[in-house]
């Protein structure tokens, strides 16, 4: 789960208002809810003075906030003090405060500091906050002139309403309106606000808030989102993208990746969605009335392939807007995942190609966010075979999956023709779930895991993480075992999906510290998303900073010896969609892969993993025509793939610039 303190703190938003009926001495009660199942909640108490007590926690594998927060307000609904304590997501303490008066506001916490003189009604959105804050701030934006405000520290947010929908609970009915947040994450956050414009609840895919007793709420909250969302997605995707009958880019240097090179002054030529003709300048001929882009001083490449991706509607456009044209979503709810690959596929939205792989967990305390569990052959079978009618290739199998049943779950996917991967289930070490017949890895610490199942036996709970930032420095490729471990691996196939720039804000990030799988586009970005730059990642014991960036060296060199030892490797991220993989690739070329290879697995080596390389994966006649114009010559520095300015996906041609713009990108640099 990918969470930021923007789109994290307003994707479960609700307000300590009294739209759940008066709030009692003990507090109103809403039920948070992570895809279908009821993982915490949040207590809300009205003060006297107006202002609030409140209790938020949610359990996700082990992890989870769980924060006090005391909020007072002035007339306009805006705060004026907050007060938070208790320990974030990763577990890590948390002693936030701000306070602001008529002179100045002044805010404090493990991030960040400041202080801002005659802020005005500004809004202070709190780092490791209760949900109840962007209820609050939905509330001050309806009530504030022209529904705007500015934000602490800084940026801007308005509100807009959407529609309407009436509820019923048996005899009861509740109208509530939908207004969509701008200025705070790259989409609008959508809330629900009662008669009274309290908060009434906040609706997602992933995670949903909704007073205690309305839960059968919220598949129509969620159509009523859907239906607001795709009338925008389909107004943008007209406006941003265009389909010339025929599509030219002339002397450009074209990255052959068959052979990872360079082919210089090259002119390819696009009809119909696919790759008419490649050759040098001069040896192709150009159909009369095609658009013609020049390609000097600039790299075409095939588009590129994020191998980890969990999807939401939004991801497409920062997707596209990198040059990402085809992504592997590796567990989300099916039915949001199918109506996002509909619109994706049928251009009603921006985004990639979607390869299908389905999650399996078994129930547990530490069991993933999955509707269905599997905890015997019999659900096993009806998982697969469910996932199998949909169109799945893959599945992917989770930690809390017995052992016993691992083996029985791959031979049912072989059987249907799919492939198998994920994490190593609990008591179980990677070479056991690769003899079980696993085809893929997803993650680097399970690499790691396999030498550490004496001091992690059950890795379902975040010890994942943290043994492996203990110990992983241990570990060596150098050592018999590891190369025992890779010379296994290279006879069976088994294909590595490292996702390492998950991992380097994990362990390398510092709260208060923009993280450095990240720091290259910070700048970039809204100003929100900016700040949740600076969350840090696992709580690291005093003095063991050296030995946790240590240990995650230590990954880089495991992931460098898998590949000279010839283990396929796919381009995965799991963290920010679009922006991060660069930052993935550049890591491969840091652990000491050349970066022509580095380009091949983000393109070629993806389509043949998923044995789509007939038709993806290289710019090639008759192949359909998925490209990325860069900018320099990512072959030699590959940080170039950052300035993509032309994408094409099947024929239709987008310019990032303009897509940045809409979602509040700046330029690249």
């Amino acid at each position: 789960m990918r969470i930021s303190m923007a789109a994290g703190a307003l994707a479960l938003a609700v307000s300590g208002g009294a739209s759940a009926g008066s709030p009692a001495p003990e507090g109103v009660r809403y039920a948070v809810i992570l895809v279908g199942n009821r993982a915490g909640e949040q207590v809300v108490r009205a003060l006297p003075s107006g202002g609030f007590d409140v209790r938020f926690e949610f359990n996700d594998r082990g992890r989870g906030p769980k924060v006090a927060e005391r909020i007072e307000c002035d007339a306009a609904g805006v705060p004026t003090r907050v007060e938070i304590s208790g320990n974030d997501y990763f577990k890590g303490a948390v002693d936030e405060r701000f306070q602001r008066d008529a002179s100045s506001a002044t805010w404090q916490s493990a991030q960040e500091h400041g202080t801002r003189p005659s802020p005005g009604e500004a809004f202070y959105l709190p780092f490791d906050g209760t949900p109840l804050d962007s209820g609050l701030l939905a509330r001050a934006l309806w009530r504030a002139p022209a529904h705007r405000l500015s934000l602490l520290p800084e940026g801007e947010a308005s509100i807009e309403r959407v529609g309407e929908r009436t509820l019923r609970r048996g005899p009861e009915k509740r109208t509530v309106t939908q207004y969509a947040i701008t200025g705070v994450d790259f989409q609008a956050i959508r809330v629900w606000l009662d008669d009274r414009n309290e908060f009434f609840a906040s609706v997602s895919g992933w995670s949903s808030v909704i007073p205690e007793g309305w839960e059968s709420s919220l598949a129509e909250l969620e159509r009523a989102q859907d239906e607001a969302g795709d009338a925008q997605s389909a107004g943008l995707a007209r406006r941003l993208g265009t389909r010339p009958p025929a599509l030219a880019f002339e002397h450009a240097a074209v990255f052959d990746s068959a052979r990872a090179t360079i082919l210089p002054k090259t002119t390819v030529v696009v009809a119909g969605g696919r790759i008419a003709a490649v050759g040098p300048d001069g040896s192709v001929a150009v159909p009369a009335g095609a658009t013609v882009i020049d390609g000097s001083g600039k790299t075409l490449l095939p588009g590129l392939w994020d191998m980890h991706a969990h999807l939401s509607p939004g991801d497409g456009l920062l997707d596209i807007a990198n040059g990402v044209t085809t992504v592997r979503d590796l567990g989300n709810d099916p039915d949001v995942l199918a109506r996002i690959k509909k619109s994706f596929d049928e251009g009603t939205a921006i985004g990639p190609r979607v390869v299908l792989a389905g999650l399996v967990d078994g129930s547990g305390p530490f069991s993933g966010p999955i509707k269905n569990k599997v905890d015997d052959e019999a659900q096993a079978s009806a998982a697969v075979d469910d996932y199998a009618r949909r169109g799945y290739v893959q599945i992917k199998i989770y930690s809390s999956i017995k052992p016993e049943l691992m083996p029985v779950i791959a031979r049912l996917a072989h059987a249907r023709g799919m492939r198998v991967s994920g994490h190593v289930p609990a008591f179980m070490t990677a070479e056991q779930f690769v003899r079980g017949g696993a085809d893929e890895i997803q993650h680097a610490n399970f690499l790691m895991l396999n030498f550490l199942f004496e001091v992690v036996p059950d890795t379902r709970t975040p010890a994942r993480f943290t043994a492996v930032a203990e110990h992983g420095a241990e570990i060596d490729p150098s050592q018999e075992r590891v190369r025992a471990f890779l010379a296994l691996l290279k006879e069976r196939g088994t294909v590595l999906d490292p996702t390492l720039v998950a991992f380097e804000t994990m362990f390398v990030g510092r709260k208060g510290e923009i993280s450095p799988a990240h720091s290259e586009i910070a700048a970039r970005m809204p100003p929100q998303v900016r700040r949740s730059f600076l969350s840090g990642g696992l709580p690291i014991p005093a003095g063991k900073e050296s030995l946790y960036r240590a240990s995650y060296r230590a990954m880089l060199r495991m992931v460098k010896a898998a590949h000279d030892a010839g283990i396929p490797i796919v381009a995965g991220t799991d963290d920010l969609a679009g922006f991060s993989l660069a930052r993935e690739l550049e890591l491969y070329v840091e652990a000491g892969l050349p970066a022509p290879e580095v380009l091949r697995i983000a393109t070629l080596g993806g389509a043949r993993v998923m044995k789509m390389d007939a038709d993806y994966g290289s710019i090639e006649p008759g192949k359909v025509a998925d490209l990325v114009l860069v900018d320099g010559n990512p072959a030699s520095r590959i940080a170039d793939l950052r300035k993509a300015s032309v994408v094409v996906k099947g024929g239709v041609v987008y310019r990032p610039s303009e897509i940045d713009r809409v979602i509040g990108v700046g330029p690249a640099s």
